[in-house]
């Protein structure tokens, strides 16, 4: 049978939890009154400042991005078969030597313009020739398809400095691999580092009239790469000058003109000098120039019958790109005429 509890036992136990639980009750207020343990939180001395609860740490911002690309340390060819590309304001008058024999050491040439003047100069190594300038038509045509890749998010940003391998340079040329042609490819590297162009001009700044003087080599710092075993040069590397690259890579519609690839097929300077002030002056249309003002345009340093001469020869050859050319009587002598081939056929 089951044990029946007395009630009183009973009530005595309830009576002990309940004043086991007022007992307690009495511990924790006399605790928050005087700062005592028992099981009341512990509580800072009243000589220290209570320290406030630390706000949450705001997150950081982040850093702001800045918005131009980064830029990888050179350019390389990256297409191979893409357009010859030439900076247009320069394409009148002959930054450079039309010989390849006269190499022009430490000489001036002069060009006078309406709007000012353009002064060429070399150093020890001679003056940059029309055939040395094949790299900074490379550098400039590679530079614009780079700039084309990258406004179409198709690319980084271009640098500054050109590396083509020796290879790339002269089949972009189209000169054949052989005999020294690596070795000229650095002399030309040494003349147009040291052939300074300086350009003075009189232009409209906020409606003021100013005189702007500025001067640049047509390269700028070079070196070149050579294999250690055969001695081979295998890379060149130089800077393009600050103007051209500020030219296409800050302005949306860059100053340049396309290059017939023929051009360089053409050994002969006055051709190539011919088609260049063709290029600017005619352009798809025609032009007419005197053979005295292309006298003075072209930085030759023969006389003028000597100029006439290889003139008229160009012209008796008539195969420069793009253009047919003609000699006509004019009021102050004979003038060249420039007409671009492609109009007189749609005229036929």
């Amino acid at each position: 049978m089951p044990v029946i509890k007395s009630p009183a036992k009973t009530t005595d136990k309830l009576t002990q939890k309940i004043e086991g639980i007022q007992r307690r009750k009495q511990q924790e207020a006399q605790g928050e009154l005087l700062g005592g343990s028992g099981n009341a939180e512990p509580q800072p001395a009243a000589d220290k400042p209570v320290k406030k609860p630390r706000a949450k740490a705001k997150p950081k911002a982040e850093k702001a991005v800045s918005k131009e690309p980064l830029q990888p340390d050179f350019f390389m060819p990256m297409i191979y078969d893409i357009g010859t590309r030439d900076i247009r304001s320069l394409m009148d008058v002959a930054p450079f030597r039309l010989s390849k024999t006269q190499k022009r050491e430490n000489d001036v040439i002069r060009y006078e313009l309406p709007d000012g003047e353009v002064v060429v100069s070399s150093g020890v190594y001679g003056m940059a020739s029309v055939f040395d300038y094949d790299l900074v038509l490379m550098a400039t045509s590679h530079l614009t398809e780079a700039m084309n890749r990258f406004r179409k998010g198709e690319g980084e940003k271009p640098g500054q400095v050109f590396r083509p391998h020796i290879g790339d340079v002269i089949k972009f040329t189209r000169k054949t691999e052989g005999g020294n042609q690596r070795k000229a490819w650095v002399s030309a590297l040494e003349r147009l580092s040291t052939t300074h162009v300086k350009i003075k001009r009189t232009r409209m700044i906020r409606d003021r009239q100013v005189i702007t003087d500025e001067g640049e080599t047509l390269i700028g710092p070079y070196r070149t790469i050579t294999n250690a075993k055969n001695g081979n040069v295998e890379y060149l590397e130089f800077k393009v000058a600050d103007w051209l690259y500020k030219e296409i890579t800050t302005n949306l519609k860059p100053d340049i003109l396309a290059v017939h690839p023929d051009y360089f097929e053409h050994e002969s300077g006055y051709s190539r000098f011919i088609y260049r002030l063709a290029r600017k002056a005619a352009g798809k249309e025609m032009a007419v120039w005197g053979f005295e003002l292309i006298h003075q345009r072209s930085g030759s340093n023969s006389t003028f019958k000597e100029f006439s001469r290889n003139l008229r020869k160009v012209i008796k050859e008539n195969d420069v790109p793009e253009y047919d050319l003609s000699e006509e009587p004019g009021v102050h002598g004979p003038q060249l005429c420039m007409v671009y081939r492609k109009s007189i056929d749609h005229l036929k």
